[in-house]
C-alpha cells in the first residue's frame, strides 16, 4: 500500500490556512476542460468559515458522521438532510496526480461533498446524487464516482471502508432514482431536482469570473458555469436558515452568514432587486416548517390547488378551507379578508389548530361540513338566529352537537361578507327572546366597506341608511330596527383602529371609521355631532382594555393597537394602543408606566423603514426611539398619513410650526444653521436680498416639512436663505414680539439710562410666549456671530439692525426705534438673554474651528468660503471607505453617524449600535463619541494622527445591560495603574503599572494607594476628563483590557494616565460607568432602561455574598474588611 501523505492541514496553521470553495486544481476561468491548472493564489483572502468549538474531535471513525457546522444551525428550524456517511478520502486531483490530497467527505441522500476539512462550512465541491451513474473500484482502495462528463478518484484507508463507502454510495443513488420514478420531477436535465427560484450570474468579490447562482428552496447554490449547472456539479451551496440578505450599493449585495460573508454584484439595479427579492424568500422557506404541510397533503385532493390544479400547494384559504398554491395565494389576498383568509401552510404556524387542520382535510371528504359550506356561499348569516333560545346561533348549535371541525369553519367566517340578492328581503321573524343589555343602539349611515385607505371624498348617495347595535363586544348592523337578521357584524375584539376625520370629510358633516383586523375600513356618517361623539366613545370603549382607559379621557383623531419595539426591548416587537390628539401622540405600553405623550411637532426625526411589505415608522424625540411596525398595511398607513401630517407645521404661528428641542421652530434653526456654516463671512448677507422666485420655493418647501428640508452648499445661495429667513418672520401673523408687546419694547428703547433699559427688555422678554423668547434669543445670538465679522461682510451692528429692525417688528422702516431696539439687544446679548461664560465659550469655540476651516480650505484652494469639510471613514480606514461631509456648527456625532450610513445606504438593524469613533493612531486609542457631542469642537483639536470613524460599537448592548441592572451609580475596583506626565501627550512615560484602588462617582475620580487607604493620593473632576479605549503596546500593558484617561488642566496642560483591567467584563463595566456619570445616565439615544435593578444573587460557593451599599467610606471599610478576612462578613448570614 501506498505511504500515507501527510494531511496538508496538519503542517497549515488553521488561523493562516487559506481555504477556497473550489477544489483542487479548479480556477475559476472560462476554460471547462478537464486538465484545469491549479493556482491557489486567485483565492487568497477569500477564507471559508470554520465552526469554533473546541467539541469537534479531529479523529472521528469513518463510520460516524462527524459534527458539522451547517448540520444543525443555531435557532434554525429547517430540517436538515441526514448524513448517510462521512469520513476522511484521499481525492485524486483533476490533473491525475500521483500525489493524493487528503479531503473531509459526506454523503446524505441528495448530494456527495468534500472539504478540506470537517470544520468547513461550504465545500470544495459538491456532486448531485442524481447525476452520479455508477460507481466502480479501480485499484488497492480506490474507487471512482463516475457521472456524464467527470470521473472523481478517491482512496479510503483500507478496502473495507472503501466497500462501505461503494455500498452507501449505490444505495443513495438507487433511493434517489426511487425518489424521482414517484416525483417524475426531470426539470432541469437532472433527475429529481427542484425547480429553481432564480438562476443566473453574478460576480462574487474574491474570484476572476462570474459565477452561476441558483436560489432553489430555501438554499443558494454556487456553479462554476452554465454548463455544470445543468450536469450538478457545483461548488457548494449556502442554508438559507443562517443567512441574511442586505443591500449594499446601487447594484451589489451581501448575503451574511455566521461563517462567511458572499458579497455579489448584478449586472444592473433591477437583476439586485430580483436577486435580494430571490434570496428573501429563501430566507422565509428556510425558516418555515413543512409539518403541517405534510399533514394537509395527506387527503389526496388536497395535493393539487383548487383554482388551478398545481402540485403541492403550500398555501391555504382558512374561512374557505381549500388549499392554493402561491400564484393563486396573491389572487385571493387581492379579493381582501373578507372573502378569503389566506395563510401559509409552512410559517404562520399559530394559525393551524389541531382542529383546523383537520377541517381543512375533511373539507373534500365530510358530507355535512360540505353542506355548511354551500349554504355558506348561497348567502347564509353566520350569525343568525337558530330558534333554540339554548344555542341561538349555528355556532352554538355546533358546539352543543359537539361538531369541531364545523365551530372551526364557521368562527374562521365570522367576518366574512357573504354574498346576498338586492332583490330579496330578508325575511321578518319575531322569536320569543331575551336580549341581552344594549349598550347603545341607533341609526348609523354606512358605507360598503373597503380594503384600501378612503382618498376620495365620499358622496352621502353612497350611504346607506342602517339601524346599528353594539352589544356584547359585537357591533351589528340591521336593514331596520324591525330586522331579526344583521346584514353584518363587527367583533370588537376585530377592531385594531377607530378614526374620527375631519368634519365635513365626507357627505355627512360628521364621520368615524373603524378598521378591522381582516383589512377592512368601515365608514359611518351622521348630522348630528353629539350623536357621533356617543357612537365613537361608545365603541372605544368597546375595544380599548382597561389597560389603555386612560387615552379615553381625551378626544382624539385616531384610537387603536400597533406593534412596536422602544428602549432596549428591541428583540421582539410587543403591542401598545396609542392615541393621536392634535400633534400630541400618545402611548400606552402593556410594561412599565404611562409614557410621556410624544410631541410630532418636536420630533427630530420622523422616517420610514424596511420596504413597501414590512414598513416601519421611526419616531425619535428627546433621545427615546420607537419603532411602529406596519404589520397590518391598511391601518398602518392610515396612522402614517396621520402622524406625518399631525407633525407638519399647522399654520402661520410660531407655535404652530415644527419645532426643536429648544422650542426653537426648524425653519429657524435651518437657515440660521446654514448661514452660520456658510455665509458668516459673504459681503452683505441679509442686507442683499435673494433671487425671488428661489427664495419663495425654498420658504414654502420649509413652511410644509422644515425637518426634511436639509441645505446644501452649491444647491442654495445663502443669499436666498437668509431672504427666506427675514421673509418668514416679517409674515408672522403676530409678528416676533406679539402685537400686545410691540409699542412696548419701542417704547423701552427711549429709556436713557442704559442699566434701566436692559432691565426692562430682560422684563418684556419674559413676558413673551415660550417659543417667541426661545426664537428672539435664538436670532440675536446668531446676529451677535455675524457681527463678529463684520470687517469681512460689511454688517456691524448698526447694519443689522437696520435690516431686522423693519423685519421684526413689521414697520415700514420709517420708525427708528425698532432698528434701536435690535441694536440694543446685539449689544447686551450676554446681560439681556442671561448667557453664562460656558455657553459663551462653546458659541465661540465653534465659530473660531469653522474660520480656522474657512481659512485653512481658503488656502489650499479646496473649499469656497464658509466651507468645512471632513473626512470621515466607515468601519476602517481606508480609500475606498472615506466619505467627505461638511460639518455643520450644530452637527452632533449621531448626526453625523446616521449622515455617513445613509450615504453608503446601510441599513440599521435591532442591535446595531453605530457610533461614531475618534481615533488616535499614535495612542493606539479610540474614543466612542457620546451622541450629542458637537463634532467641530473635535475636529477642531484633532493632530494629523487622529480621524473619525463610524463603526458599530461592538460593547454597547453588555454595557446597557450592565448600567441597567447595577446596583448603585457609582464604582470602584482596583486596576492596573500607569501615569504618563506631559505637556500634550508628547513626554516620556514614568514608571511602570502599579495596584491601585479607583473610586468614581457622579463628581469624580479618586486613586487611592490600597482599598485600605482613606485619603486619595489623586482626585480628578469626572466631566473634564476624556477616556479611551486601549493602551499604546510599547508601554507594555499586563493586560490587553486598557483604556487610557486624558485630562486637561487649567493651565492647557495635558495629563494622562493608562488603566488596564483583569477581564474585558470589567473593563466595559469601568467605561459604562464613565458614560453614565459624565453625560447624567444619557448613554445612548432611547428611553431609560425597563430592566429591573434588584440586587442580583452574589454568591461564593455555595454562600450567598453580602452587596456593598453605602457611602464610599463604607464600601472602602467593607472590602478592606473582607481582604483580610473574607469569612468575616459571613458569620451571621
Amino acid at each position: 500500500m501506498a505511504k500515507k501523505e501527510e494531511s496538508p492541514l496538519s503542517r497549515v496553521p488553521r488561523a493562516v490556512r487559506v481555504a477556497s470553495l473550489l477544489s483542487e486544481g479548479e480556477e475559476l476561468s472560462g476554460d471547462d476542460q478537464g486538465d484545469e491548472d491549479e493556482d491557489d493564489h486567485a483565492y487568497e483572502g477569500v477564507p471559508n468559515g470554520g465552526w469554533h468549538t473546541s467539541s469537534l474531535s479531529l479523529s472521528l471513525p469513518s463510520t460516524i458522521a462527524a459534527p458539522h457546522p451547517m448540520d444543525g444551525p443555531p435557532g434554525g428550524s429547517t430540517p436538515v438532510t441526514p448524513v448517510i456517511k462521512a469520513g476522511w478520502l484521499d481525492k485524486n486531483p483533476p490533473q491525475g496526480s500521483y500525489i493524493y490530497q487528503k479531503r473531509w467527505v459526506r454523503l446524505d441522500a441528495d448530494h456527495l461533498r468534500y472539504f478540506d476539512s470537517n470544520k468547513d462550512a461550504y465545500s470544495k465541491r459538491f456532486i448531485s446524487v442524481a447525476c452520479i451513474s455508477r460507481v466502480a473500484a479501480i485499484g488497492d482502495q480506490k474507487f471512482e464516482v463516475i457521472t456524464n462528463n467527470r470521473t472523481f478518484a478517491f482512496r479510503a484507508e483500507s478496502d473495507v471502508e472503501r466497500k462501505e463507502w461503494m455500498q452507501a454510495l449505490q444505495q443513495a443513488m438507487a433511493e434517489q432514482r426511487a425518489r424521482a420514478r414517484l416525483s417524475s420531477a426531470y426539470l432541469l436535465g437532472v433527475p429529481g431536482s427542484e425547480q429553481p427560484d432564480r438562476t443566473g450570474s453574478l460576480e462574487l468579490r474574491g474570484f476572476k469570473n462570474k459565477l452561476y447562482v441558483a436560489v432553489v428552496g430555501d438554499k443558494v447554490q454556487l456553479y462554476k458555469n452554465l454548463e455544470e449547472y445543468h450536469l450538478g456539479i457545483g461548488i457548494t451551496f449556502i442554508d438559507m436558515s443562517v443567512g441574511n440578505v442586505k443591500e449594499v450599493d446601487r447594484r451589489s449585495f451581501d448575503l451574511t452568514t455566521p461563517y462567511r460573508i458572499f458579497s455579489f454584484s448584478a449586472d444592473s439595479e433591477l437583476e439586485k432587486e430580483q436577486w435580494l427579492e430571490a434570496m428573501q424568500g429563501a430566507v422565509a422557506e428556510a425558516l418555515s416548517t413543512s409539518e403541517v404541510a405534510e399533514r394537509v397533503w395527506a387527503a389526496a385532493p388536497n395535493r393539487f390547488c383548487a383554482d388551478c390544479g398545481a402540485p403541492q400547494p403550500d398555501w391555504a384559504s382558512i374561512n374557505l378551507c381549500v388549499v392554493i398554491c402561491k400564484r393563486c395565494a396573491g389572487e385571493h389576498r387581492g379579493l381582501g379578508a373578507g372573502v378569503s383568509k389566506v395563510r401559509s401552510l409552512k410559517m404562520d404556524r399559530k394559525v393551524w389548530t389541531e382542529t383546523l387542520i383537520e377541517a381543512l382535510c375533511a373539507a373534500v371528504t365530510t358530507t355535512d361540513l360540505a353542506e355548511t359550506q354551500a349554504l355558506l356561499g348561497c348567502g347564509a348569516g353566520i350569525s343568525c338566529f337558530s330558534g333554540d333560545p339554548e344555542a341561538p346561533t349555528p355556532l352554538a348549535l355546533a358546539e352543543q352537537a359537539g361538531q369541531t371541525l364545523q365551530m372551526e369553519f364557521l368562527r374562521n367566517n365570522r367576518t366574512t361578507e357573504v354574498p346576498r340578492l338586492d332583490s330579496m328581503k330578508p325575511l321578518e321573524k319575531h322569536y320569543s327572546v331575551i336580549l341581552p343589555t344594549v349598550s347603545h343602539s341607533g341609526f348609523l349611515y354606512k358605507t360598503a366597506s373597503a380594503g384600501k385607505l378612503l382618498q376620495d371624498r365620499r358622496a352621502r348617495e353612497e350611504f346607506s341608511r342602517r339601524w346599528c347595535v353594539l352589544s356584547d363586544g359585537v357591533l351589528s348592523y340591521y336593514e331596520n330596527e324591525r330586522a331579526v337578521t344583521p346584514n353584518g357584524e363587527i367583533r370588537a375584539s376585530e377592531i385594531v383602529c377607530l378614526a374620527v376625520p375631519l368634519p365635513d370629510t365626507h357627505g355627512f358633516e360628521h364621520t368615524f371609521e373603524v378598521y378591522t383586523e381582516g383589512e377592512r375600513l368601515y365608514l359611518f356618517g351622521l348630522e348630528s355631532m353629539e350623536q357621533a361623539h356617543e357612537w365613537v366613545k361608545c365603541i372605544a370603549k368597546a375595544f380599548v382594555p382597561p389597560l389603555a382607559e386612560d387615552l379615553l379621557a381625551r378626544d382624539f383623531e385616531r384610537l387603536g393597537r400597533l406593534p412596536y419595539k422602544a428602549g432596549l426591548s428591541l428583540q421582539r416587537a410587543q403591542e401598545g394602543w396609542f392615541s393621536l390628539s392634535g400633534s400630541e401622540l400618545r402611548a400606552v405600553f402593556p410594561e412599565g408606566p404611562c409614557e410621556e405623550p410624544l410631541q410630532l411637532r418636536k420630533l427630530q426625526e420622523l422616517s420610514i423603514q424596511g420596504d413597501s411589505e414590512n414598513q416601519v415608522l421611526v419616531l425619535v424625540e428627546r433621545r427615546r426611539t420607537l419603532y411602529i411596525q406596519g404589520e397590518r398595511r391598511l391601518d398602518f398607513m392610515g396612522w402614517l398619513g396621520a402622524i406625518q401630517k399631525a407633525a407638519a407645521s399647522m399654520g402661520d404661528t410660531l407655535s404652530e410650526q415644527q419645532l426643536g428641542d429648544s422650542d426653537i421652530p426648524v425653519i429657524v434653526y435651518r437657515c440660521v444653521d446654514y448661514i452660520t456654516q456658510c455665509g458668516l463671512t459673504s459681503e452683505g448677507i441679509y442686507r442683499k436680498c435673494g433671487q425671488t422666485s428661489k427664495t419663495q420655493r425654498l420658504l414654502e418647501s420649509l413652511r410644509q416639512d422644515a425637518r426634511s428640508v436639509h441645505l446644501k452648499e452649491g444647491e442654495q445661495h445663502v443669499d436666498d436663505v437668509s431672504s427666506a429667513l427675514k421673509r418668514f418672520l416679517r409674515d408672522l401673523p403676530d409678528g416676533l414680539f406679539t402685537r400686545a408687546q410691540r409699542l412696548a419694547w419701542l417704547e423701552a428703547s427711549e429709556i436713557e439710562d442704559e442699566e434701566e433699559k436692559v432691565s426692562r427688555y430682560r422684563e418684556l422678554l419674559v413676558q413673551l410666549p415660550p417659543v417667541n423668547r426661545a426664537t428672539v434669543k435664538a436670532l440675536i445670538s446668531h446676529l451677535y456671530c455675524v457681527q463678529c465679522f463684520s470687517d469681512t461682510n460689511q454688517m456691524n451692528v448698526h447694519n443689522l439692525a437696520i435690516v431686522f429692525g423693519p423685519t421684526l417688528f413689521q414697520t415700514d422702516g420709517q420708525d427708528y426705534k425698532a432698528g434701536r431696539v435690535v441694536e440694543d439687544l446685539i449689544n447686551h446679548y450676554v446681560v439681556v438673554f442671561s448667557v453664562d461664560e460656558e455657553e459663551l465659550r462653546k458659541q465661540r469655540e465653534e465659530i473660531t474651528a469653522i474660520v480656522k476651516m474657512r481659512v485653512a480650505g481658503t488656502a489650499s484652494g479646496t473649499q469656497h468660503a464658509g466651507d468645512f469639510i471632513c473626512t470621515v471613514y466607515l468601519e476602517e480606514k481606508k480609500a475606498e471607505t472615506e466619505q467627505h461631509v461638511k460639518i455643520p456648527a450644530s452637527m452632533t456625532a449621531e448626526e453625523l453617524t446616521l449622515e455617513i450610513l445613509d450615504r453608503r445606504n446601510v441599513g440599521i438593524r435591532e442591535k446595531d449600535y453605530w457610533t461614531c469613533f475618534e481615533v488616535n493612531e499614535r495612542e493606539e486609542a479610540e474614543r466612542p463619541l457620546h451622541f450629542a457631542e458637537k463634532v467641530l469642537p473635535i475636529l477642531h483639536g484633532l493632530g494629523t494622527d487622529s480621524h473619525l470613524v463610524v463603526k458599530k460599537h461592538q460593547a454597547m448592548e453588555a454595557m446597557l445591560l450592565y448600567l441597567a441592572s447595577r446596583i448603585s451609580d457609582t464604582k470602584h475596583g482596583m486596576m492596573k495603574f500607569r501615569e504618563d506626565r506631559s505637556l500634550l501627550g508628547l513626554g516620556l512615560p514614568s514608571g511602570g503599572f502599579h495596584d491601585r484602588y479607583f473610586i468614581l462617582n457622579s463628581s469624580c475620580l479618586r486613586l487611592y494607594k490600597e482599598v485600605r487607604s482613606h485619603r486619595p493620593e489623586k482626585e480628578w473632576p469626572v466631566k473634564s476628563l476624556k477616556v479611551y479605549l486601549g493602551v499604546k503596546k510599547k508601554l507594555r500593558p499586563p493586560t490587553c483590557w486598557g483604556f487610557t484617561v486624558v485630562h486637561e488642566t487649567e493651565k492647557h496642560e495635558k495629563q494622562q494616565w493608562y488603566l488596564c483591567c483583569d477581564t474585558q467584563m470589567e473593563l466595559r463595566e469601568w467605561f459604562a460607568t464613565f458614560l453614565f456619570v459624565q453625560h447624567d445616565g444619557l448613554v445612548w439615544p432611547s428611553e431609560p432602561s425597563r430592566v429591573s435593578r434588584a440586587v442580583p444573587e452574589v454568591r461564593l460557593g455555595s454562600v450567598s455574598l453580602i452587596p456593598l451599599r453605602g457611602s464610599e467610606n463604607e464600601m472602602r471599610r467593607s472590602v478592606a474588611a473582607f481582604s483580610a478576612d473574607p469569612l468575616s462578613l459571613l458569620r451571621n448570614v
